[in-house]
């Protein structure tokens, strides 16, 4: 299951850099380059995500002693929602380029994140709440690693709410 989450990552974030085309107009090359800020602007900040993401994923998967089905099974919608991220950041960048949409692209984005980390508690709660988790880590470092990808839920969410709220965006 590590090996094969972890070519799923090394993909996603591959496809990352396809996303961003190079300028058409070769004449003016370094002012087409420099109108692209908002694709390099979206691949870094979702690249960041997402290998944020691929350590937690570690983190969890170094705690979880053995993964019956269903971890198969939630663990497997982890990974495809963390494969439809680089549609959703070109989403963001395209809005951003264009000016248009803005709103909407940016809690499309959040709400694309915040359905990552929804999948990615549903793991850790199911392997906690059926003991799949390891001898080693303690109930007091169960508690502490799920509060923190709470809290990582909570942000995602909240972020794409104000997204919503945020009355300058077009």
């Amino acid at each position: 299951m590590e090996a094969f989450s972890d070519a799923v990552f090394a993909i996603t974030t591959t496809l990352l850099v396809l996303e961003i085309r190079p300028p058409t107009d070769d004449r003016n090359l370094l002012h087409g380059l420099l109108a692209l800020w908002p694709s390099y602007l979206a691949y870094a900040l979702t690249f960041l995500f997402i290998e944020q993401v691929w350590a937690n994923h570690h983190v969890m998967l170094d705690h979880i002693r053995a993964a019956d089905r269903v971890v198969l099974l939630l663990n497997t919608l982890v990974l495809m929602v963390v494969a439809f991220l680089p549609f959703a950041t070109s989403v963001l960048a395209d809005a951003l380029r264009s000016g248009h949409g803005q709103r909407t692209a940016v809690v499309f984005y959040g709400a694309s994140f915040g359905v990552t980390a929804l999948t990615f508690n549903a793991v850790w709660q199911y392997a906690c709440r059926q003991r799949l988790l390891n001898d080693a880590l303690d109930s007091a470092g169960a508690t502490a690693i799920s509060r923190r990808f709470q809290l990582a839920l909570a942000w995602l969410a909240t972020g794409a709410c104000s997204a919503r709220c945020y009355p300058s965006w077009a």
